[in-house]
């Protein structure tokens, strides 16, 4: 089931398995880190990334909503 949260203004809808990278994005990322990766989900309709942890996410844009997801290596 999707959950929704902020982060840094930005309203994103996530499942379970990527409660992490929210985490990293919200606390471990200032405003400025983090919008890099919103304004390229944007831009390009998804943009990958890695958590301090070597998790890899993808942050997804469509219809103007985010949606962040974990991915398997």
């Amino acid at each position: 089931m999707l959950q929704k949260t902020s982060i840094h203004g930005f309203i994103v809808s996530y499942e379970e398995n990527a409660r992490n990278g929210i985490r990293y994005l919200r606390d471990d990322l200032d405003f400025q880190e983090a919008r890099i990766f919103f304004d390229q989900a944007r831009q390009k309709g998804m943009a990958p990334f890695e958590d301090d942890q070597d998790k890899q996410y993808t942050l997804y844009y469509q219809n103007g909503a985010y949606l962040l997801a974990g991915r398997s290596r």
